[in-house]
């Protein structure tokens, strides 16, 4: 068989695990010995999480690697304890590292992460996960079948805020989704290797896909951008995804907006979620107002036709949410996954689930916003 039939296959084996690991939550008291952790890479993300990594009391940060010593030495300062290198295959060799963290490019993830794997180690890896589907199939399937933690630093579902947005879709709060439109836009860093939707999406995408209920997901994509600049790739993007129960999800993406804007909207049968991510005085607001259908059998035959839609005008709440860096929580969860051995909340299939939206949304671009089928949606 081949590693790309194996997708569908998985399928309720990482709706059972997701469910459970989502509803764990995170551990609250720790054994009394850390378990050593290495942090590959010492570029953008790695200084984030050997700070996280250094001050979490569930982890002892034994090692950070990179092929520049000087620069990874230069992170931990002078006095640190944590030992530097550029030989990987030393970190992999010590029995006190229990799991790696991968802060590398998206390119080198496959052969970093499966290289830990197959040494025994639990991984987490910056996103995405790898740079493809197939290469991220290969990752999940073998920490599947040695037992270990695979888990994706998709470090927005670990704020506050998409925490408590969550609860309330899950809880049926909102009622049942409607709509969802995300919009990630700023005059940000046209990249050389990747478009704006490889680049920005993934945020918005692994927060669709961790707050969504599991009977709940995008089955096709369609995706449209554009390249006004000359970049050689699309700076601005739409992507619009169908769900399995006739809803849709929007996101919106773009390097060239002069104003930073980052809101996400959940509309539901009850209520309207607004999460501004740019407003710490009110991050979310809900929102009682919207649209009521009334059944025909409940109105008499001349009245049908006005009465069908009626609006509904109510309060709207401002939920306190409180302040917690996110990155800490995700190396909580990190953590109380490998303690636990249950899946992560986002886990090595919630990754997989990005990629393989990633590039049916790369396939749309091809053929000017074409729908385009998910394997996992299926």
């Amino acid at each position: 068989m081949k590693e790309s039939e194996k997708a569908p296959e998985k399928e309720s084996e990482r709706d059972a695990a997701k469910g459970a690991g989502r509803e764990g939550g995170v551990a609250g008291a720790w054994p009394a010995k850390p378990l050593g952790v290495a942090v590959i890479g010492a570029g953008y993300w790695g200084p984030n999480l050997v700070r996280n990594f250094q001050s979490s009391p569930g982890f002892r940060l034994r090692w950070l690697c990179d092929l520049n010593v000087d620069r990874a030495r230069q992170v931990l300062g002078a006095y640190s304890t944590v030992q530097a290198t550029s030989d990987y295959a030393a970190v992999l060799a010590d029995p006190a590292v229990d799991a790696v963290a991968v802060a590398t490019p998206a390119g080198t993830h496959l052969d970093v992460a499966l290289a830990a794997l197959r040494a025994g180690k639990h991984v987490l890896v910056e996103k995405p996960l790898a740079a493809t589907y197939e290469d991220g199939l290969k990752l999940v399937t073998e920490a599947e079948e040695r037992g270990l933690t695979l888990m994706c630093d998709h470090t927005y579902c670990y704020t506050p805020a998409v925490a408590r947005i969550r609860d309330m879709v899950r809880s049926g709060e909102l009622g049942e989704i409607q709509f969802v439109d995300s919009v990630r836009i700023n005059l940000g860093l046209v990249q050389k290797d990747i478009d704006v939707l490889w680049d920005l999406a993934p945020h918005d995408l692994s927060v669709l896909d961790f707050i969504l209920p599991d009977n709940l997901r995008p089955v096709a994509v369609a995706a449209h951008g554009a390249d006004p600049i000359g970049a050689g790739q699309s700076c601005v993007a739409y992507l619009t995804l169908t769900l399995n129960t006739g809803a849709i999800a929007h996101v919106h993406v773009n390097w060239l907006s002069p104003v930073k804007v980052r809101t996400t909207m959940v509309g539901g049968s009850k209520r309207t979620l607004v999460w501004d991510d740019l407003n710490p005085t009110q991050r979310i607001a809900v929102y009682d107002r919207g649209v009521d259908m009334t059944t025909p059998q409940e109105i008499g035959a001349d009245e049908r036709r006005d009465m069908l839609v009626s609006y509904r005008t109510g309060d709207m709440v401002a939920p306190a949410i409180g302040e917690k860096e996110a990155l800490r929580s995700m190396v909580e969860e990190f953590a109380a996954a490998i303690r636990t051995r249950r899946p992560a909340l986002t886990d090595g299939w919630a990754g997989l689930q990005v990629l393989d939206i990633l590039e049916a949304a790369s396939r749309s671009l091809e053929f000017r916003g074409a729908v385009v089928g998910l394997r996992t949606g299926r």
